[in-house]
């Protein structure tokens, strides 16, 4: 997955302010010094473990539905519940973890969500199923609210660029690798031995996290005052630019949640009738999207901040129309389009979050990544719904209207913006660039 997902531009922007300069007496890790190795495994593995768990069961929702004789909008659940679940509780995890360390939190979280998982291939029931994974999503929380925080006080800051891109590396292995193994694996022995997989390669990754992880030596413990918490997101919600970002990144993903939760069902179906190895190997098309992503900056470069959002949304509006199509090949395009077009403008929007917090940017980017699985789990429950009341075509029309929201809402910025012009020199990072 994106920066975003795992709140790694607030310890990149914190990290920029650092000197660059090799410090002799700094006991933090650095490439080639000790534990080093060890963390950057640790991480990676907790970050696979964390999505494929997350989104274990978003290949299999045509199966689950046969399963429990239930519509794909009903199926979509065990999706949005466990985004949701996440969602809610990414804020109260990153204070937890302020209070009792990073890697006990971590550890935690992954040790509640591992055996959620083992429990998760007998639920009995649909609301069964729905339950444990929106435990489970709230036990993943604690993940990326922690796992940045860690970087930042046990690595040197001229290594801690790359110590993020390996944490990241792994959300997108895990994401991607989680639903093509759960594809194949359901294809011969049904869905319920696939997620069961995955919850065994979780516990494997656990164990080896735990195991690996070197011991905090620089984390010092804070009090838990939520007075101070709550004034810090109020302060962030107050900002117009901050409130604008939180609604861009949950309407990419609302775009991003719906086609992904209901694709398989229409692949499933006339004319294409691709068998469930196939529907879940769709997901490889997440590679385009970690190309797209890390060329965000350059686009940005180029276009301005506005015009890679514009970019995006255009792309990914094109991709939707594209996918109507009943060609295979061209619904592929269109897949491609619509990840290239959510990553990119994702990451435009995430990325900016960390420049534009003045204080507080550890809540700031919570505050993101809530909104960001609000958006998936809205886009997966509304999207099901569209499906199942006007096919395909619907849920491209749900994906339309949230992207012409992230336009309208890029506009809005830029006026304002310019409104501002001649007044006062900004403070912070613009829209409208």
């Amino acid at each position: 997955m994106t920066p975003a997902d795992t709140g790694a531009s607030t310890v990149v922007d914190a990290a920029s302010a650092a000197s660059a300069v090799p410090d002799a007496s700094d006991s933090r890790m650095a490439p080639g010094g000790p534990g080093y190795r060890r963390m950057s495994l640790a991480l990676f593995l907790a970050g696979v473990a964390t999505f494929a768990l997350l989104y274990s069961t978003q290949a299999l929702l045509p199966l689950i539905s046969g399963d429990f004789g239930v519509t794909a909008s009903d199926a979509s659940w065990t999706v949005a519940a466990a985004t949701g679940g996440l969602a809610v509780f990414v804020l109260p995890m990153s204070a937890l973890s302020e209070r009792f360390g990073r890697r006990t939190v971590m550890t935690a979280s992954l040790a509640v969500a591992v055996t959620v998982g083992l429990l998760v291939p007998f639920a009995p029931s649909l609301p069964a199923l729905v339950a444990l994974r929106a435990v489970q999503g709230a036990a993943l929380a604690g993940l990326p609210a922690s796992a940045t925080a860690y970087l930042a006080e046990e690595v040197r800051p001229r290594a801690l660029v790359t110590a993020i891109g390996l944490f990241v590396a792994g959300n997108s292995v895990g994401g991607m690798s989680g639903r093509v193994i759960t594809g194949w694996v359901a294809q011969e022995w049904g869905w319920r031995v696939a997620v069961g997989v995955i919850g065994l390669v979780a516990v494997a990754c656990a164990v080896a996290f735990r195991l690996l992880l070197p011991a905090p030596k620089h984390f010092t413990p804070g009090s838990l005052r939520p007075r101070v918490l709550v004034r810090t997101v109020r302060d962030h919600l107050a900002n117009p630019l901050l409130r604008r970002l939180y609604a861009i990144g949950a309407l990419f993903m609302t775009v991003f949640g719906g086609v992904y939760t209901v694709i398989g069902y229409r692949l499933a179906q006339a004319p294409f009738s691709l068998p469930q190895g196939l529907i879940g190997s769709i997901f490889l098309v997440y590679l385009v999207g970690t190309v797209s992503a890390s060329t965000a900056g350059r686009l940005v470069g180029r276009l301005g901040r506005r015009g890679a959002l514009y970019l995006g949304a255009g792309t990914t509006a094109a991709g939707l129309l594209l996918s109507l199509a009943p060609s295979l090949p061209l619904v592929l395009l269109g897949l491609v389009l619509i990840t290239a077009g959510f990553f990119a403008g994702h990451a435009v929007a995430s990325s900016a979050v960390g420049k534009t917090a003045q204080h507080g940017r550890a809540q700031a980017s919570a505050l993101y990544q809530s909104a960001y699985y609000v958006g998936s789990s809205a886009g997966s429950t509304v999207g099901a719904v569209a499906f199942h009341s006007g096919g395909w075509a619907g849920t491209v029309g749900v994906g339309v209207l949230a992207v012409l929201g992230v336009v309208v809402i890029t506009v809005s910025g830029s006026l304002a913006a310019r409104r501002r012009v001649g007044d006062a020199p900004a403070r912070t990072p613009s829209l409208s660039r």
